[in-house]
């Protein structure tokens, strides 16, 4: 809590964030616990996933439960957690955060993945593609507090 002074007591006059959205998230049976980096210098890639659809959203998660999560540990992308909305906006979406040491660390790591050929037979499949079962792909770049838990 001390650590958190100066974010959670923000004056009105210089708030520490404009506006919160909350959202309820049930963890992939691919990935089932967040887990927590190394406390080290490091950026947070946060990536929402919107479907057009319950059953293309659907489609999605399986993709990730059945190979995509293996091909991102494959090629070197580091995952804290990926969750499927239950409840918030935005629905039916999916959301999952990556960690890495800096910009030119995750520029260079998704290269890699997409450049992995079992990523993109998997991607070109008929049912699987970006088209059909993504409708928009939000992408935050986080740098953590001291304070920040993960």
């Amino acid at each position: 809590m001390k650590a958190a002074s100066g974010f959670r007591d923000a004056p009105a006059s210089a708030p520490a964030f404009v506006r919160a959205e909350r959202s309820l998230l049930s963890a992939f049976a691919g990935w089932p616990k967040v887990v927590t980096p190394k406390k080290e210098k490091r950026i947070f890639q946060l990536r929402t996933y919107e479907s057009p659809s319950q059953v293309a959203h659907t489609r999605k998660i399986q993709m990730f439960n059945e190979s995509e999560i293996e091909i991102f540990a494959r090629t070197g992308l580091t995952p804290v957690f990926f969750g499927n909305t239950v409840i918030g906006t935005r629905m039916p979406s999916l959301t999952y955060m990556l960690v890495f040491a800096d910009t030119t660390e995750l520029i260079e790591k998704w290269k890699a993945f997409s450049a992995d050929p079992a990523w993109k037979e998997l991607s070109h499949r008929p049912g699987n593609t970006d088209a059909e079962i993504v409708s928009n792909i939000s992408n935050l770049y986080l740098s953590p507090l001291s304070c920040s838990q993960i």
